[in-house]
């Protein structure tokens, strides 16, 4: 992984030739709410999944059939709707030979992250961390850049570190959800991209568990808030705690909770 995507300052925009997608894009739709009914199969949420690590392998063959020997990548983020802690992305590829003898070895448990244990995500993580095979980067947008910016443009920003952090350049990339402004290379969005690609999937393990970890990190810093145990989004107790102590330095202020308790002038000064 190269350490330099985390660390650089914004990169500038580049225009991209246009991939394929398969998302509908939602307007104002509030972080953490669940659509429901027809808007919800209209944008393909109720896709009928794959249930091995084999059956997501349908778009990286599909890729791989029209450009043997290629570079892809699996893009996804973690934390885009946390309510402090940087939204962190990660890029995983793997050359199409390897990436076909892993699907029914070490990563036959893929799956979107969410679906998996700590301790299972933790293993697979380990694996393709350490595995000379496979290429991966994460790429980080902090606190203060999603303010700046906004989250949504946060998040195409930690995308872009991942994808220009691997050691070689991807010929194409495979994202998760919409359209990501500004990668260097073409891509295909991908609803939910993170359940039926193996090389979003990978990507989705490496995001979580990197931001996981720095939650962790964070708890240790800021003691009383809990960002270890949920991970800085908005529970009950993460609340209760942001009334009682006010935010830290890692929360987000441009989210609409934070906010709230800034407005309050009766609460304790930041930390």
């Amino acid at each position: 992984m190269d350490g330099n995507s985390l660390q650089e300052n914004l990169l500038p925009e580049v225009s991209l030739p246009s991939g394929k997608t398969e998302t509908v894009p939602s307007k104002n739709r509030r972080a953490g709410r669940p659509r429901k009914g027809t808007a919800a199969r209209r944008r393909g949420e109720l896709l009928e999944l794959p249930h091995d690590a084999e059956g997501r392998l349908t778009f990286e063959r599909a890729f791989w059939r029209e450009a043997p020997g290629a570079i892809l990548a699996g893009v996804d983020e973690a934390g885009r709707g946390c309510l402090a802690g940087p939204v962190v992305a990660g890029a995983v590829s793997i050359d199409a030979e390897v990436l076909e003898m892993l699907a029914s070895g070490e990563l036959a448990p893929v799956n979107d992250s969410k679906q998996l244990t700590p301790k299972k995500r933790d293993e697979l993580f380990e694996i393709m961390t350490h595995r000379p095979e496979i290429r991966w980067a994460v790429g980080m947008a902090s606190a203060a850049e999603i303010d700046r910016i906004n989250i949504l443009r946060a998040t195409h920003l930690a995308m872009r570190r991942a994808v220009v952090g691997l050691p070689v350049l991807p010929a194409r990339a495979l994202v998760d959800g919409l359209p990501v402004k500004g990668l260097p290379v073409p891509h295909d969005a991908i609803v939910k991209g993170d359940a039926r690609s193996l090389l979003i999937a990978c990507a989705s393990i490496v995001a979580k568990v990197t931001r996981d970890r720095l939650c962790v990190s964070m708890d240790a810093q800021y003691p009383g808030y809990g960002f270890a145990a949920h991970k800085a989004y908005g529970t009950k107790a993460h609340l209760k705690a942001l009334k009682a102590l006010g935010p830290c330095s890692e929360h987000r202020r441009s989210f609409a909770p934070v906010l709230q308790v800034l407005a309050d002038d009766t609460l304790p000064g930041l930390l």
